[in-house]
């Protein structure tokens, strides 16, 4: 696929508590703010939270799957979380091409995720190399 600035592409995920149970069981991240709806309920959040990871997995899957595409792998990622994602919101990630290298196969990506409301849940920036398929 060529690439080209400006060029988007998005995908989305409805998190269920399988998805949470199996996060938890990958990363070890077992935060009561998941799994305890009497612990979440006394937050500001009021409900399940699902981990921040699975947010940002989205992310993941699109840059390796989706735009760049195969073979891509995030330098880095400079991002923050501005709103919860809660067990059965679906989240839509979004990435926008903003700069590609000249010479290497390096791209600057605007990402942003948000809920099915329209609440922006991330926001950010990354940069990605693409390997070549040997």
């Amino acid at each position: 696929m060529e690439l080209y600035v400006g060029q988007k592409t998005s995908r989305s995920l409805t998190i269920t508590p399988d998805h949470v149970r199996k996060y938890a069981e990958i990363s070890g991240d077992q935060n009561p703010l998941h799994f305890d709806p009497d612990f979440a309920g006394k937050t500001k959040f009021k409900k399940l939270v699902a981990q921040g990871g699975l947010t940002t997995g989205l992310l993941h899957a699109l840059v390796a799957m989706d735009m760049p595409g195969p073979g891509t792998v995030f330098l880095s990622q400079n991002w923050k979380f501005t709103a919860p994602v809660f067990i059965g919101d679906t989240i839509t990630a979004e990435a926008e091409i903003k700069s590609l290298h000249p010479s290497k196969p390096v791209t600057q990506l605007a990402v942003k995720i948000t809920r099915q409301d329209g609440t922006l849940v991330l926001e950010g920036e990354a940069w990605c190399y693409t390997f070549e398929n040997p």
